[in-house]
This record gives C-alpha cells, structure tokens and sequence, in this order.
C-alpha cells in the first residue's frame, strides 16, 4: 500500500519503509483503522444514539487520527460521514466541566454550519458538551449569548467567527482542536482573507488542527502548510487509503440552453482557474464570449487567432494571470496553465482519448482537481463508455437549480459585505450614516429594490469575478527537503503554531 507523507504526495512503498524506518516511526506513519467496538465507550454510546450499524470508511480511518492529537488532511466528499468522523473523538478530547470554547469547526456555509451543530447536539449533547453555530447573515444576539454561555464547540464560517474574535464574545486561548471542514468550498468561497485574520487569534503553543475537503489543489494543499504541522494525508474509497488526483464529475444539460448550464456551474463552483474545452472553434468563440459578457475573466485560444493575439493569450496563461481560457483540443495541446483546479468539457469529446487528455490538465504536481462535462441524455451514454473504458469513478449528479445558484451567490455576497464593513474605521463608519435613511427608503418601497439589486450585482461582479485571494506559491522544495520537514521542525526553535510558518523568498 502506498502511504502519502505530509501535502507533497511522496509515496513510498512498504518494502523500502520497512528497509529504512523503525518500527515506532512505522507506527507513527499510519494508525490502523478502528471498528465500532473498538471506540471508546463514550463514543459507543454516542454511536447508539444515531442507530448507526457501523463506522463508514472516513470514521474508521480518520477517528484514530483524532483521538491520537494528529494533524491530517483527509480527502472526503460530502455525505461519506465525515462529519461524524471530527465530532465523535470530541467526546474524549474535550472537557464540559470548563466552559470555554475547546473546539473549532470552521465551514464554508451557513446551511452547513447549521448540519453540523444539529448532529453535534445529537452525538456530545449527552456528555454536557454544548455548541453553537455562529454564521453571516443573521443577528448576533443569540450566537453571542451561546457563546457567553460557555460553548465549547464553536462551529461557523470564518467571517463570523473573526467578527465575534474581533467583538471579543469569545476567544480561543483555551482551543485544543481546529478543524477545517469543506476546505476547497472554504476557499472558493473567498474565505482566505478571513482564515489568516482569524489565525492572528490563536494561541502561540501546538493546536490540533485537521482539514477535510472533497478534492485538495494546489492553492487548498498551501493553505494546509500554514495551518497544520507535521501533517498527514488520508484519501478514502471503498477499503483502501490511496490518492485520488482528479474527482470526475457528469451534468445532464438541455441541448438548447447548455451556455446557461455551463455558467450555473461556474457560479457554484467558482474554481480559482478553469480551461472550458469546446470541439469546435465557433463553439470556442461563442462560449468565450458568453463568460465575457456575464463579467468573467475569459478568453479563447483556436488556430483563427492572430499570431499577436495568440501570444497575448499565452503570456496570459503562462503568467497565470487568465481565470478561463476556452479552448480546442488541438490549440490547447503542449499548454500547462498553472494551479488548474478545473476542467469543463462543455461538450463531450469527439474520441474516448481526447477526454483523458482533457481531464488530465488539472489534478498535477501532487494537487488534485476537478473535471466536469456537460451533456445531453444521449451524451451521457458516450460519456458513461469512456469511465467503463478507462475505469473511472464518473459521478453524475443532478444540474444545480437556479434556487441553488441564489442560494450560493447571497451567501458570498454576505461574506464579502461583512469583511467589507469589518475594515471600515470609524470616519468612514461615520460617513455611511447620513445614507441610513436613503437606505431604509429603497428597503421599504419595493419599486425600488431594483436599485439595491442593481447595486449588490455591480459589486459582486468587481469583487467576487476578480481573482480570488489565495496562499502564494512556495518555492521549490527539493525531496531531500521534504522528507526530513518533520524532523527540522520539531528541531527549530522558532516553529510555532498560531501564524503563518515563514517562507524563504
């Protein structure tokens, strides 16, 4: 089996582990999974009260982590008990007889935050443990007085819970375990900003800190440098740990309206950069052209273009400075667009290879990503031939709703409103007043809401359609480097936890 060491995905095979590793630094590499009777009896007793008849995959293999205070990065999609994987060991590591917050769970979204405060309630509410869920969008009242009240599980998107940090309604000197749930969707989001702030909060001494995504790029793998120490990566399917590079993802479009569906997805996506490949160079052409005028950052690469305006294009892409190139196979071949989260096949391709070839761009350099097609009912059966062919686990979900994409999109505009209105001083504070009752005027007068519509678009178009703030790149790190990173950081006496780890320039 191979075994993946901290984020740079350095596999090593077990003959040469056993050749060159002790057996406690064997151990310390990877911990067994447990099965439901071997959980401690709190979390038995937790585990009956949910009739669950055993532990899923990410429990087995992620509980033990937990509960032995190891850092790790755990690759895991939504609705694989996940969830349940970070609250359960809760019940050992935390303590009800001191009322302070022990335990923070940051998510992407409120619906989310809500999710997990429920079953948090359900699995630890029995021990005495109480949380609270705290999120954009709402009054503070009832979060501030649950977190006065003593809540030692704190779970909220990180905008919130900076604003509380900020209010000083609650503090985290007294946190033990950090956990980041949904990370990808976290930064997606726009989160970053709010997740270094936040790190400004914690105390200066080692934090328990563990990551969950669905799919972990490149930008999502930095963020766990700065975050996390001496971290291990776990990625679970079916009974085996092993690396998923590329998570394939199938969407069943009307033929007619398959520009509309392509944008539903970006907008629920919102992958940091995307190639949207097209067989045709009209369809190329077209497609660009629909992303430009929806605001987005988009060009189109095909063999019509001029040689300056290739170069052009190009420059773009090799400085990674183009959010979304539209492109053909054929004028995409040789290209290597940095940090590529995302492919969109806009159409399915013309040969089984081509789609290899496509999904391929993104999920390198030890990152992973994610490849997306479009298709109609007849599409989907040429799609689903290819996955047999190349066996791959293609996933075909259900197109998002337009309910689905104002759902998302009110959320991120809450987000970038609030971080907004926290880096007001009090002169600028003071300023907006005098518009309190213009603004009261357009929110009582439903004629006018066409203006505030009109004002939150314009401002969600420039901020969020703008490139997302993300970690910078690390320098290159050589094997040799990587492979003795833990033993060097326990050495180093500066190494602490609560900021940002120092990079060389």
């Amino acid at each position: 089996m191979a075994v993946k060491i901290n984020i740079f995905e350095i596999r090593i095979e077990n003959t040469l582990k056993e050749s060159t590793n002790s057996p406690d630094e064997q151990q310390k590499k990877h911990l067994p999974e447990i099965s439901l009777e071997g959980l401690p009896e709190s979390l038995r007793k937790a585990v009956a009260r949910t009739n669950w008849n055993a532990l899923m995959p990410v429990q087995a293999q992620a509980i033990p982590y937990l509960l032995a205070s190891r850092d790790v990065m755990i690759q895991a999609r939504t609705g694989s008990g996940k969830t349940g994987a970070f609250l359960l060991p809760l019940l050992e590591r935390l303590d009800p007889d001191k009322p302070h917050c022990q335990a923070l769970i940051l998510v992407p979204t409120r619906e989310l935050a809500q999710q997990v405060w429920t079953e948090a309630q359900t699995l630890c509410g029995e021990k005495g443990l109480r949380s609270v869920a705290v999120y954009g969008g709402v009054g503070y009242k009832p979060q501030v007085d649950a977190l006065k009240g003593g809540a030692h599980i704190v779970i909220g998107t990180p905008g919130r819970v900076l604003d509380h940090l900020l209010k000083r309604t609650f503090a985290l000197k007294n946190i033990r375990l950090l956990i980041f749930d949904e990370a990808d969707r976290m930064l997606s989001m726009g989160f970053y900003p709010d997740m270094r702030k936040m790190q400004t909060h914690l105390p200066k001494r080692a934090i328990n800190t563990c990551m969950f995504s669905a799919t972990f790029p490149s930008y999502v793998m930095r963020t766990a440098q700065e975050f996390l120490h001496d971290e291990e990566f776990l990625s679970l399917s079916g009974e085996e740990v092993h690396v998923s590079d590329t998570e394939h993802i199938a969407y069943t479009v009307p033929g007619m309206d398959r520009e509309r569906s392509l944008v539903r997805l970006i907008e629920m996506e919102n992958p940091a950069s995307a190639i949207i490949f097209c067989n045709m160079k009209d369809t190329v052409h077209y497609v660009a052209v629909v992303l430009q005028r929806f605001g987005y950052d988009a060009d189109e690469l095909t063999s019509n273009l001029s040689q300056k305006a290739r170069e052009h294009v190009l420059q773009r892409v090799r400085k990674g400075t183009l959010r979304f190139l539209v492109a053909t196979d054929v004028a995409a071949r040789g290209l290597d667009i940095p940090d590529l989260s995302h492919v969109f096949q806009y159409e399915p391709p013309e040969d089984p290879e081509s789609y290899i070839h496509r999904a391929g761009r993104t999920g390198r350099a030890g990152a992973s990503g994610v490849a997306i097609s479009l298709a109609t009912n007849i599409e989907m059966s040429a799609l689903e031939r290819i996955a047999k062919r190349y066996s791959i686990d293609l996933q075909e979900r259900p197109l998002p709703t337009v309910e689905d994409v104002e759902a998302i999109v009110t959320e991120r505009l809450t987000i970038l409103l609030e971080a907004r209105l926290r880096e007001r001083d009090k002169l600028q504070t003071e300023r907006s007043l005098r518009f309190m009752p213009l603004a009261r005027t357009l929110i009582e007068n439903a004629d006018e809401s066409a203006i505030i519509a009109m004002l939150l678009d314009d401002y969600y178009q420039e901020v969020l359609h703008a490139p997302l703030i993300q970690p910078d790149a690390p320098p290159p790190i050589q094997k040799e480097y990587i492979q003795e990173r833990s033993k060097d950081n326990q050495k180093r006496p500066g190494h602490r936890r609560g900021k940002p780890r120092p990079r060389n320039r």
